[in-house]
């Protein structure tokens, strides 16, 4: 099954808060809502598409600007309590200002393992800070919005990807790059062969494709997002 969110408890307060708009000043500001995608049948063929795995994590919208890091969710609240181990790592290997886009996840015994990652939002920071340790977590990054004073949002994909390897070169963990490949054997290859790591499957996206062009808060109508057969444990074939 598809987690494109996060699933708090139900308790008030383990509930993440919303996001501090002062916190960051940058070309593209929280709170954004990212973009999402759509359930197909199949993965598309033809040379205009990008193929990226999907993970099985909580989405996660990355803003720096300077010392000042803000992880925020794809509901618009902040992350950071719940994920104390990532912060450094964001402050010293990305860009002074530049907001990403990606996915937290918990590996695990060879996979992923979204119950673990679950644990993860408490509402005792002790509790937390215990389980940073304990099941420490990763961010794997799959687009740029934004670099120095530029706003990339109406950039094509495959531009905003290159400069994403780019940025992120030298990146050592807990900080990742998601592959990508243009090829649609590799791509099939992945989506045999995601289910068994834990992983939803395929993510294509138009290598023209302009993100987040329309507005923070619904899709362009150029996004679109395949995924496999609408069942709890459907493996996922995305188009954006």
């Amino acid at each position: 099954m598809g987690h494109e969110g996060y699933l708090a408890p139900p308790d008030q307060q383990s509930r993440p808060l919303p996001c501090k708009i002062g916190s960051v000043n940058l070309p593209v500001n929280p709170p954004l809502l990212p973009m999402l995608a759509k359930r197909i049948s199949e993965l598309p063929a033809g040379s205009k598409w990008i193929f990226e795995p999907k993970w099985d994590g909580f989405r996660a919208l990355v803003f720096r600007d300077g010392d000042e890091v803000l992880i925020q969710s794809r509901d618009q609240k902040s992350l950071n309590r719940y994920f104390p181990e990532l912060l450094e790592p964001l402050r010293t290997q990305l860009s002074e200002r530049c907001v990403l886009d990606g996915e937290i996840v918990v590996a695990r015994g060879g996979g992923l393992d979204f119950e673990a990652l679950q644990l993860r939002i408490h509402p005792a920071t002790s509790r937390v800070r215990l389980l940073s340790q304990q099941i420490p977590a990763s961010v794997v990054f799959f687009d740029l919005l934004c670099q120095g004073d530029r706003d990339l949002r109406n950039e094509p994909f495959h531009d905003r990807r290159r400069e994403l390897e780019s940025l992120l070169a030298s990146a050592t963990p807990p900080i990742h790059l998601t592959p990508a490949t243009c090829e649609l054997e590799v791509a099939s290859d992945w989506f045999r062969r995601f289910e068994g790591a834990g992983l939803d499957g395929v993510m294509a996206k138009p290598v023209s494709d302009i993100g987040f062009a329309i507005t923070p808060s619904r899709p362009a109508p150029s996004k679109r997002r395949n995924q496999s057969a609408a069942t709890s444990s459907s493996r996922v074939a995305g188009v954006r």
